[in-house]
């Protein structure tokens, strides 16, 4: 655990994959926010409802899914959110460049409506159209 974080968890991950107890996830895909961008970390949270939101912004057309999952590795708070955004870890974010390991699968967390992942997709895209808006990878 990085030297800075005190959250023993639970942590989880949110995508559309379809994946199994036991599987590991790692870096080395596209961005959600930058799609020509190979992130270097994978990211989760200690908020379900956090993980959800990455689950409903994820691309692809798989089911949302939050995975419950445990660090294999060292981790740091994510600084695209910690401090850049929000003083101190309020969305209790965190990024490794080890692997996550699923250890469970939660269903019960509140999902976006429509119209949430909507105002989501549009801030996202403000996001992307922003050549000054840097993601710390």
């Amino acid at each position: 655990m990085g030297t800075d974080v005190l959250d023993e968890g639970p942590f989880y991950h949110g995508t559309k994959a379809d994946l199994q107890v036991g599987d590991l996830l790692t870096a080395g895909f596209e961005s959600n926010y930058k799609p020509e961008l190979i992130m270097n970390h994978i990211y989760f949270t200690a908020l379900a409802n956090g993980a959800g939101l990455a689950a409903a912004l994820a691309k692809g057309d798989g089911c949302e899914r939050v995975y419950i999952v445990e660090p294999m590795g060292c981790f740091e708070n994510d600084p695209n959110v910690t401090d850049k955004k929000f003083p101190g870890n309020p969305t209790r974010s965190y990024r490794s460049r080890e692997p996550l390991k699923i250890v469970g699968e939660l269903t019960d967390w509140v999902r976006q409506t429509p119209e949430e992942r909507q105002k989501w997709r549009e801030r996202l895209a403000v996001i992307r159209a922003d050549l000054n808006a840097e993601i710390i990878n």
